[in-house]
């Protein structure tokens, strides 16, 4: 099981990213990324911190491995590719837009600047259109279904309109909390709630490892 959309109190979470890294662990996930909520005023403070606590755990000595993320949020649309690459080049090893979720009122078209800067993930992406999960195809940008309640809401169209066009699923949690958490089997539950099946949950986490990998991490 891998999760790379995860938050700790350095955003709005409520656990230490050491908490958070140990409850996971618990439940079965083997990899996971800390990507607390970012703009322009932030990004340097987050992603310092969370690879502070990251360079503490040894997959080999602690059986999960930790990454450094970032979750860049309303921020100016035009804006998001440049601290996209400034989140990289700080040392983001995971970068997650804060799509157009349908339950907050997130700027039209953050959606399709978050993919035309070629972020890894854009989470939970509303009523994200065919054009941008086409481009999202081209560009190896993965669309989110999501395990958070409010966001999930819009599942069903995520997961129709990317089998639709090809784009590439995964599946996160957004946790927020220890009790937000999923093992393999409640976060399955959701994926076939959207429609998907047991198979697009097992493909859903090979996407997952391909952003792990394809970063060199």
């Amino acid at each position: 099981m891998i999760d790379l959309h995860t938050h700790s109190l350095f955003s709005d979470g409520e656990l230490l990213p050491s908490e958070l890294i140990r409850r996971a662990k618990v439940i079965g996930i083997e990899v996971i990324a800390i990507t607390d909520h970012v703009d322009f005023s932030n990004y340097l403070f987050v992603i310092e911190h969370i690879k502070s606590v990251a360079e503490q755990f040894s997959k080999k000595e602690n059986g999960i491995e930790v990454l450094t993320g970032v979750e860049i949020t309303h921020v100016p649309p035009s804006s998001i590719p440049k601290l996209i690459d400034l989140s990289r080049k700080a040392g983001a090893q995971v970068v997650v837009i804060h799509g157009e979720t349908i339950v907050e009122p997130v700027e039209p078209k953050t959606n399709l600047f978050g993919i035309k800067g070629e972020a890894d993930i854009i989470a939970h992406p509303g009523f994200i259109s065919m054009k941008e999960a086409e481009l999202a195809a081209k560009n190896n940008v993965f669309l989110e279904i999501s395990g958070r309640s409010g966001h999930s809401f819009s599942n069903g169209h995520v997961a129709k309109v990317a089998m639709a066009t090809g784009a590439r699923l995964v599946f996160n949690s957004d946790t927020h909390a220890d009790r937000d958490l999923m093992d393999y089997n409640y976060a399955m539950k959701v994926v076939k709630g959207a429609g998907l099946t047991e198979k697009d949950f097992k493909n859903m986490i090979d996407n997952a490892k391909d952003i792990v990998y394809r970063r060199g991490i």
